[in-house]
């Protein structure tokens, strides 16, 4: 905030003097401001384009809140979609600053382009069987999932949490009946919390978010569904010192209380 300049005597061609009471309140403002200066130095504005895993929206969100707030002038613009999807238009060429995926195997596909370089991976989250509050059809297991007439949404193969569920059932050795396919974590929610299936594979963190309307069960083969997310900066992007930060509060310890309490677990 720009402080105006103090007028100069001249009260005989009709500016006004200023008092002493004035002259106070000016010192005192200047050295709030120079106290407020006092910590981290200022963080460069901008403009910082995110894509980032569909399941990490809530979080993400609040955490960009928290970013914007602490550099004046800072605007995060979200791209949130099931993470193929984003690594695919990456490597097209859509601009972006920083790609948060929600498995190593989508990272490297932008990574063995040249996109983005040097990941961390900063969480993991893992599937559970969500169901309608109070589970009425008795849903305990990845082979009750199987049972006729039982109806199950789960993710496309070619998307993270598709590839997770894959896994899931693989280990389990469960094959499910006409499941319902995806595009992305939060569709697969979408079905369940809208009544249209009897069943949804989806994340721990789907399954918090939506707790007033959705259990979740956990099941043995939960270690085989679990999946990492790594982070990392696009090489195009024009924003490398802003994105940085952003990827420093994204992996930094005073975040993983917001990712614990979303449901994932911080590494």
């Amino acid at each position: 905030m720009r402080i105006p300049a103090g007028d100069l005597p001249g009260a005989r061609r009709g500016r006004p003097r200023r008092t002493r009471r004035s002259r106070l309140s000016g010192a005192a403002v200047a050295l709030a401001v120079a106290v407020a200066g006092c910590g981290a130095p200022a963080a460069p504005a901008g403009r910082l384009t995110v894509f980032a895993a569909a399941s990490l929206t809530a979080t993400f969100q609040a955490l960009a809140g928290t970013f914007e707030k602490e550099r004046a002038g800072t605007q995060v613009v979200f791209h949130f979609a099931a993470s193929s999807t984003l690594a695919q238009q990456l490597v097209d060429g859509a601009p972006a600053d920083v790609f948060a995926a929600a498995s190593p195997e989508t990272m490297a596909t932008v990574t063995r382009a040249g996109v983005a370089a040097g990941p961390q991976t900063f969480v993991r989250n893992q599937l559970v069987i969500g169901v309608a509050e109070g589970n009425p059809k008795n849903l305990r297991s990845l082979a009750d999932l199987a049972r006729p007439g039982v109806a199950v949404a789960r993710c496309a193969a070619q998307v993270p949490c598709g590839v997770a569920a894959d896994r899931a059932l693989r280990a389990a050795d469960v094959t499910l009946r006409g499941p319902t396919l995806e595009l992305n974590a939060n569709a697969t929610l979408t079905k369940l919390t809208l009544g249209e299936v009897d069943a949804a594979l989806i994340y721990r963190t789907d399954a918090l978010a939506a707790a007033a309307a959705v259990d979740a069960v956990d099941f043995p083969q939960s270690a085989a569904a679990a999946t990492d997310y790594p982070i990392a900066l696009i090489s195009r992007g024009d924003r490398k010192e802003l994105a940085a930060a952003f990827v420093a509060l994204v992996t930094g310890e005073r975040s993983a209380a917001a990712f614990r309490r979303a449901g994932f677990t911080t590494l």
